[in-house]
């Protein structure tokens, strides 16, 4: 944790609030949004899961949400974005429309009926307790979306550097294999629907000719086995669908 001006180390969701993660993250990724609501829009789809309501929990600049309103094309839907910073609901005000809106607040605190559908995308790993997180987000919606990165991998253990740049860059304070990612949810009283694979690392663009050259071998064990690569690599999320 970093140090406030009188020595009091910050909580972990003061990074969101004082504007550090949008300082060290601008724009809140964006760029990755339309990719994360084709894999949940495709979850759902698999499912037969039509929500008339749905929540996002950390929803950062709100595209996510946003892109997936766009991608279930139910016209009575309604979708409700929160988040603890004040500078990423900023951010995902220009994005509202009459069935869309966003709100500084813990989803969690707040009294709301049960929503059909909650997103929770990429946030489970930036909470100080997420079992507890996940217990709680239980009963705000029927039906929930995970996806967990998957940084517990051979390479993270032996280059812990990678794992160390995802804590002090993107807040990422726990780390996850398949296994403990469902065991989390399972724990805390989930049953899980369905999961899948994401591959970030492969799918995403890459910016530099270096990410280009190490992307070959996770490709290439991505094409023997799925979970080969998410158990060796960093670049490998979980998607879950669990109610």
């Amino acid at each position: 944790m970093n140090p406030r001006s009188d020595g009091i180390p910050l909580m972990t969701s003061d990074i969101y609030r004082t504007g550090e993660y949008l300082e060290k993250n601008p724009g809140y990724h964006v760029e990755d949004s339309p990719w994360k609501a084709d894999h949940i829009h495709r979850m759902l789809s698999k499912n037969n899961v039509i929500p008339r309501s749905v929540y996002e929990i950390g929803c950062g600049a709100g595209d996510v949400i946003r892109q997936l309103q766009q991608r279930l094309q139910l016209p009575e839907t309604v979708f409700s974005g929160y988040d603890l910073s004040p500078q990423a609901i900023d951010l995902a005000k220009s994005r509202e429309n009459d069935r869309l809106h966003y709100h500084c607040a813990d989803l969690l605190l707040v009294n709301l009926e049960i929503a059909d559908l909650a997103l929770c995308i990429d946030v489970v790993e930036h909470v100080e307790n997420p079992l507890a997180f996940v217990r709680d987000l239980r009963s705000k919606a029927r039906y929930k979306v995970f996806h967990i990165p998957l940084e517990m991998t051979v390479q993270g253990v032996l280059r812990s550097r990678a794992i160390m740049a995802s804590r002090t860059g993107l807040g990422h304070i726990h780390y996850f294999t398949k296994e403990t990612a469902l065991a989390m949810l399972t724990d805390s009283g989930y049953e899980i629907v369905d999961h899948s694979f994401t591959a970030n690392y492969l799918d995403l663009p890459k910016r530099s000719l270096k990410a280009r050259i190490l992307a070959q071998p996770r490709r290439l064990a991505w094409f023997f086995s799925k979970s080969l690569a998410a158990r060796t690599f960093i670049g490998f999320s979980l998607m879950v669908l669990a109610k």
